[in-house]
């Protein structure tokens, strides 16, 4: 083995030698060459540089390919940076959008609450609501008026459209709603248009079921429900919502009122009946003065005499 390796030494030795000076001499003459001014050694130059330039563009392609992949990172990494942008725009657009939706349901909302018909008796002030105390167990919502601007236990409260609860509960600044879905709740309700009486109990569920109905097979779904203003809690003609029938063919009330956005509610202040002693008090105000009128066809001496005068029988 050692023998091989020193052969191999020998032999190969002088060829490399032999080899780096030919690549020396080569170099120097190609810089002999390239340095030389003069016309010939110019015209050899060129020629060449025309042989070997045009055939030496595969050695220029990577060099080429390297540049290109570098002005594609960078015009990556500005892509990257536009795009981040876009999106941080975007998600600013969707917050403006949404501020906007809102805003503007807010402004339908208090639309609804000014346009909204109701007896004329009926005066009524707006509250935000504040919280929403829902539970599996109670459903109500705090508002930002209380007894400072004369709210009364009792009163009934309605959004845009429909009932919503009436007030359980007054503070100094703030008021508590139960809602028509409460487990507490019961409201008094008429079903158009058969005017049939009923009762809304609430059960926790966004339908309440519709019971004790005088006559169920004059009820259809689609009947308008609105409250009747029995016991005195609520006042009649306030709209509820529509007759809905469940799976179980169970009449059950679709509230028209949007319980998932409670946003704004009325408090409608009821004022109490004025009681009435005896008929009365009604008809002596409004007695006219003097005689009575005769019944049609009757004449004086038929006509029944007046308190203290004889009659006719008596006076002949």
């Amino acid at each position: 083995m050692a023998k091989n390796r020193d052969t191999n030494e020998q032999y190969f030795a002088p060829l490399r030698r032999l080899g780096l000076a030919v690549l020396l001499l080569l170099l120097a003459g190609i810089f002999l060459i390239w340095r030389i001014d003069s016309p010939r050694v110019e015209r050899f130059r060129m020629a060449v540089i025309d042989r070997v330039v045009p055939s030496m563009d595969w050695a220029m392609t990577p060099v080429t390919a390297s540049i290109e992949m570098l002005h594609d990172l960078q015009s990556y990494a500005r892509l990257v940076e536009q795009n981040q942008q876009l999106r941080n725009e975007l998600q600013q657009m969707k917050a403006w959008k949404e501020a906007a939706l809102q805003l503007e349901q807010e402004n339908a909302r208090l639309l609804d609450l000014n346009n909204m018909r109701l007896d004329p008796q009926l005066t009524k002030i707006s509250g935000e609501v504040m919280a929403d105390s829902g539970s599996p167990f109670r459903q109500s919502v705090l508002l930002n008026v209380g007894a400072r601007d004369g709210i009364v236990d009792g009163w009934a409260t309605m959004d845009g459209i429909g009932l919503v609860g009436r007030i359980a509960g007054v503070g100094a600044r703030t008021s508590r709603v139960i809602l028509l879905t409460d487990t507490n709740s019961r409201v008094p309700v008429t079903v158009q248009p058969s005017g049939q009486r009923a009762m809304i109990v609430g059960d926790n569920t966004a339908a309440p079921p519709l019971e004790f109905v005088e006559n169920l097979d004059l009820v259809r779904p689609g009947d308008r429900v609105v409250s009747s203003g029995d016991g005195g809690v609520f006042p009649a003609g306030l709209l509820v919502g529509q007759v809905a029938q469940d799976r179980n063919g169970r009449m059950r009330v679709r509230l028209a009122a949007d319980y998932e956005r409670l946003k704004f509610l009325k408090v409608l202040r009821s004022q109490p009946a004025e009681a009435i002693a005896s008929t009365g008090d009604i008809v002596s105000p409004l007695a006219p003065e003097g005689p009575m009128p005769l019944p049609e066809g009757a004449t004086p001496a038929t006509a029944a005499p007046a308190e203290g005068e004889p009659a006719p029988e008596a006076r002949q």
